[in-house]
This record gives structure tokens, sequence and C-alpha cells, in this order.
């Protein structure tokens, strides 16, 4: 919803439920297939108007944002090759998805943004540098989502044999975060630009400081090349539900996406994400907490299953099936599709692999048709169908019991899922008290918490301001190199 929750005193509060949209600038994101539906519009996703149109829509709905996943490689786990990726569009052809922000930001008011990138494969100094600039261009509604990637084939396009071991990844990724920590917070004071006319000062060179990082990943020694952004560093977002990837999500997310097929299972990890939270030295509220979820809806029940029925004829086996290989980093293909999943150790999404095997109430054990079938539409999260209210009631139901704070919507045919949200889902949770459309004046991160545009002081980050327990300010440079014109 994009805003802080006001309530009378009078009366107990109501947990407000809060919404994300769910693309990728690509066809088929989690429901292969749909791009076959007339309704769709993903094929559309190359083009300008798809991303403002969008962005407009979604910003009619309250949502909190705009959240764009992305992949440096091509799904090749299925059959040991790309090729059913390609024949069903499955996340490829893919975009660069921070090109789209600007126009999207310049078509909206409040509609915050995150925007996945990775952090194995491109060094930290030029990409913060991007990063600020949104966050300028955007007036502070940049998020970043933090991903250590997790397909071999990204790996090998970029020079390497595979990707580094699961837990190394987030080793990697920890140093990635201290060096922009470093450049966001550290480099440049907040009052460090004067914009002094008389004086002939733009910025105070005093204020603007060399990181002097030397570590064992990036050796940075200069300075950030952008003056403060509104926001400082972005609103971090992260989506690791490994037992380290909770804990690097713990010292650094104030966004979390979660994706669990049960309530029970969903519990358990919104727990303990929250423990991780005070562990790191934080409020357990500190990170709102999204889960995966897709919603077809209509005015009614009758007619809303009956638009799942028709959905679902349209998704492919084949392309579920490539995506799951993916995610779980296991050839399905290599199954016969009634075949026992059993018990997998992957270097890739670790938690798929158990989430599906709880994921049958019965207690058996979900076989690859099963999976095939769950992937078909919405990917790895449950789909909500029925009407407006029965979607709301669902819905609260799901954050009454499992501490989730809101829902990461993906979309089964797009605008035509989120416009179904907003017509019909958004003005039912409205009437229950339990959302609301105006926003919060301010940045991404203001909206979110209400206590202001900046990291708070018990964010790792913040440690990394002039002073601060992380920083390594070293200005040697910089006075180095003011000795040597003082005695040239």
């Amino acid at each position: 919803m994009g805003r802080v929750s006001q309530s009378s005193p009078a009366a107990p509060a109501r947990r407000p439920i809060r919404f994300n949209a769910f693309d990728m600038n690509c066809v088929a994101h989690q429901s292969p297939g749909l791009w076959r539906h007339p309704a769709d519009r993903s094929w559309d996703y190359n083009t300008l108007d798809y991303w403002v149109d969008l962005a407009k829509l979604l910003e009619t709905g309250g949502f909190d944002g705009l959240f764009i996943a992305d992949v440096l490689g091509t799904y090749d786990v299925y059959g040991g090759t790309d090729e059913a990726a390609i024949r069903q569009g499955a996340q490829i052809p893919v975009n660069d998805p921070l090109l789209l922000v600007s126009a999207m930001a310049h078509a909206t008011e409040h509609l915050g943004f995150g925007i996945t990138t990775g952090t194995g494969f491109e060094h930290p100094y030029p990409f913060a540098r991007r990063l600020s600039t949104l966050d300028h261009l955007t007036k502070g509604r940049i998020g970043w989502n933090v991903v250590t990637g997790y397909l071999p084939s990204a790996a090998r396009n970029m020079g390497s044999d595979d990707q580094l071991e699961h837990d190394s990844r987030y080793d990697h990724a920890d140093e990635y975060l201290t060096v922009l920590y470093k450049l966001w917070e550290g480099s440049w004071e907040r009052d460090a630009v004067r914009r002094d006319r008389a004086a002939g000062i733009f910025a105070d060179p005093e204020k603007v400081h060399h990181i002097g990082h030397h570590g064992q990943h990036f050796t940075v020694p200069g300075i950030h090349l952008s003056e403060p952004s509104p926001q400082g560093s972005p609103v971090i977002y992260q989506a690791g539900a490994s037992p380290r990837g909770r804990r690097f999500a713990a010292a650094n997310a104030e966004a979390i996406f979660v994706g669990a097929p049960t309530k029970a299972i969903l519990r358990d990890t919104v727990s303990k994400i929250r423990e991780e939270l005070v562990t790191a030295g934080r409020d357990p509220c500190d990170a709102r907490i999204y889960t995966l979820l897709t919603i077809i809806t209509d005015e009614t029940s009758a007619a809303a299953r009956a638009k799942a029925a028709e959905y679902q004829r349209y998704a492919s086996e084949e392309g579920s099936l490539v995506f799951m290989s993916g995610w779980m980093g296991l050839d399905l293909s290599t199954y016969d599709i009634d075949e026992p999943i059993g018990n997998v150790e992957s270097n890739a999404i670790q938690s798929a692999v158990a989430a599906f095997q709880q994921a049958a109430e019965s207690g058996e054990e979900w076989r690859v048709r099963d999976i095939a079938s769950w992937g078909g539409i919405g990917g790895m999260g449950p789909v909500l169908i029925g009407s407006g209210d029965e979607v709301a009631e669902a819905l609260q139901g799901w954050v009454d019991e499992t501490d989730v704070d809101g829902f990461n919507l993906a979309y089964a045919v797009t605008p035509g899922s989120f416009a179904d949200v907003i017509t019909h889902v958004v003005p039912a949770l409205e009437r229950r008290g339990v959302y609301d459309r105006a926003y919060t004046p301010g940045t991404l991160r203001h909206k979110l918490f209400g206590r202001g545009d900046l990291l708070p002081q018990n964010h790792r980050g913040a440690t990394f301001r002039p002073g601060g327990t992380g920083s390594t300010i070293d200005d040697s440079v910089r006075d180095r190199a003011r000795t040597a014109v003082l005695t040239s």
C-alpha cells in the first residue's frame, strides 16, 4: 500500500495488508504458457507503453511497489539444454529491468520500484552510481532486490564454470554490500553539497571521503561518484530463505520476499526471519515480509472459478517443469511424470525442495506431476480463487495465521490479473478496514515505515556513516594529492 497505517485510538488496530506487483521484463514470468491467452499483454514487455500503463494502474490500487525480477542466464537444467525454455518463452528473452524505472517514475508520484540485480557479475563501484542515479530520478522511490544468483548458465557466460557454493555466494555478497554501504552512507556527508554561488563552491571536499576499502573480493579506495540521494542507500529487498540467506536478510533487508505453498510452512519461515532480525540487533518488524501469491478473482465465485479453469487450459506443463528444474537445480526431465521427487540436495534454491515435500497435507510426498501442475500458474506460490470478498477473507487468514505483512502478487495474465485485484479485492479489503489506497508522502522507505528517508541507526548500513563503527574512511589519497599540488 505504500503508507503507514493510521488507526483510531478507541479501536484495536487492525493489521494492514500490503501489496507488491511481481513482474519481469520478459514474456513468461511465473505462469508459462499464459502468454498465449488473448487477454495477456506480456508479449508487449519490450515497450515503454506496457510498463508505464502498468505502473499507473498499480498506483490507482495503492500498491507499495512494482517488484521486477531478473536473471542473467537461461533455464537450461531441464533436459540439459535451454531449448525448452526458449520454446516456452520461460524468462527468455529477457531485458534489463533498471532501464524501465525512469519512465515509470515520471508517470507516477508514489509507486515504489524494487529492481533485481545480482552481486556476482558486476563490480559494486559502477553499480552504486546507477542506483544512486535512480534514487535521484525517482525522488527516493527505488529499492534494490539483492540476489546472489542461482543459474549456472549465468556463471558460465560470465567466465566461470558454475556459481559459487550457496553459502560462499552470501559471503561474497556480504562484502559487496559493505562496499556499497561505504559508498552510499560513508563517502559523502549529507550536507557535503553546498551549491554556494558566492563562494564558488559546489561541494565541500572536507565532507567527501575516500572509503579506502581493501577486501577479499574488492578494492575500492576512492569516493562515491554521486552526491547523496534522497534515501542514501536504496530500500534493500532480499529473498533468501535458507538459513544463510535469512542471516543475510536479517542484517540487510528492509523488505523480504518469501514463497511457501502452505500457511504452516510460511508461518515457520516468517517466525525464523523475525527471530533472525532480533539476533541482528533489529526490531522483528524492521523488515516488511511479503509472500508470493497469485489471485484469480471476479465479481462472483463462479465467475472467478470459470476464469481460473480457462487460464489453466493455457498453462504449459513443459514450461512449468523448466522453471521448477531451474529453481530446484534438478533435471525433472529425468524423472517419470508420476515418480516421487525424493530427497534432493541442490546448489540452487535449497528451500524449494523441502517446501514441496511438505506441501501435501496428507503427508504424501509430491510427484513430478504435482509439481508441474502447481507451477503452471503462479510459480511456487499458492493461487487464491474467488470473489473479491472471498479472496479478502482468505488474505486476512494468511496474515493472521502466519504473521506475514503482505503479498508479492504474481499474475496469470497481465495487466488483467492486477486490474482484477484492484477492481474486486482492494475494495473488499477497504471495507474490512485493512487496506488504504492513500499514500504517505515521501520516499519509499518512509512510505514503508513512517520514520524518515534514511536507514535507521540500528541497520548495518548506518554503521558505515562517518564516525560509525563500520566506517573505514581513508582521506589519505586526497591529502597526498593536495600536498603534491601545494609543493609542485
